[in-house]
């Protein structure tokens, strides 16, 4: 009971800098920043390639095409891409997202009105209501929409032909998809991280766009603390931006972006103060792990899904944290950023 209350007392954590997810000021910028067409999308080299093959086909036909579902961390493109493939389709797009669509005839109402071929993206799609989902799985089979009109004995079913559309589900949690949603979907691609080379080209592009003039190097040392996510590279490209301005002379170069950097706390590796804290929880608190994901949780005054969604998985993909069976371990290169030695009994474990 206690621990319920300190939740719904605990005050919000501040947005950080290097979080993936969308912060206020984000939506200004990457309205302005996104590509419209797949040829000048950079990185996501496969998935690009499934896309235009599958793109070209349903032209082609002259068909909507497939049912798409978008996957991976947040930050890396699903938005972007499936406003692209509506531009590529030259077809409409709407978008909302799992936890707006509160009843059914907010769906139904959206459903009812598809123009033929128009794609509808749906941002969460893992946190759609189990009763929106059922009314989903005929309008994406069949293209019909079953509504029952009256209640009790006098109900009927009035079926509804809806025009034939593209879906888009996009999320960070695929696991979390139901098997009868997830089987719906005709094209399934998974968005990884975007190496350093590839964070270095949207970079410079964006200072193209926004006027702000970068050199290669500069745009490279932004790109290596930018977590493998384009969002926070353009995030911290307006940071730098600002500090240039006012500390340097207007232009980015590598010395005034390591600066500007390291006034931001956001480090090498693009860690910033919670990452440290994270990691060093586990490492002085509980000898290195394992430590289970809610003791790890109560001891940082975090929720439990924004360790495992937010703060886990770039610390899993560059190696500097292990998820085991029996709970969350500090590895070998994290011990080595901090300039500490393992202990003995936990280098045995690996």
């Amino acid at each position: 009971m206690s621990s319920s209350i300190d939740n719904e007392n605990r005050e919000p954590a501040p947005e950080r800098l290097v979080s993936a997810r969308v912060v206020d000021d984000d939506a200004s910028y990457e309205l302005k920043l996104r590509p419209r067409r797949l040829r000048e999308f950079i990185g996501q080299q496969k998935v690009k390639d499934n896309l235009q093959v599958a793109i070209e086909a349903a032209r082609s036909r002259g068909e909507a095409l497939d049912h798409i579902l978008l996957y991976g961390p947040p930050g890396l493109g699903k938005t972007t891409l499936a406003t692209i493939i509506a531009n590529e389709m030259g077809a409409a797009f709407q978008q909302t997202s799992g936890p707006t669509l509160q009843i059914k005839g907010d769906l139904t109402a959206i459903l009812t009105n598809v123009r033929d071929k128009q794609v509808l993206f749906i941002d969460e799609v893992h946190r759609l209501q189990p009763a929106l989902e059922e009314i989903l799985y005929s309008a994406l089979e069949d293209y019909q929409l079953d509504i029952i009109i009256g209640q009790g004995p006098s109900a009927r079913t009035h079926t509804l032909e809806v025009k034939p559309f593209t879906f888009i589900g996009a999320t960070t949690r695929a696991g979390l998809l139901s098997a009868p949603l997830r089987s719906r979907f005709g094209i399934v691609l998974r968005l990884e991280f975007y190496t350093g080379e590839e964070l270095r080209v949207i970079l410079e592009r964006s200072a193209e766009i926004l006027g702000v003039e970068i050199d290669s190097a500069g745009a490279g040392e932004i790109a290596a603390r930018s977590r493998g996510t384009p969002r926070i590279a353009n995030r911290l490209l307006r940071r730098v931006r600002d500090y240039a301005q006012v500390r340097g002379t207007g232009r980015i170069d590598v010395a005034t972006a390591r600066s500007a950097l390291e006034m931001l706390e956001v480090d090498q590796h693009g860690f910033d103060e919670v990452d440290r804290r994270l990691l060093l929880t586990i490492i002085e608190k509980y000898q290195g792990g394992p430590v289970g994901l809610n003791t790890l949780a109560a001891a940082l005054a975090e929720e439990p899904e924004a360790i495992e969604e937010m703060y886990e998985p770039f610390l899993i993909q560059i190696g500097f944290l292990d998820r085991t069976p029996r709970g969350r371990m500090a590895t070998q290169l994290a011990y080595e950023h901090f300039g500490m030695a393992r202990p003995r009994n936990q280098a045995a474990l690996f």
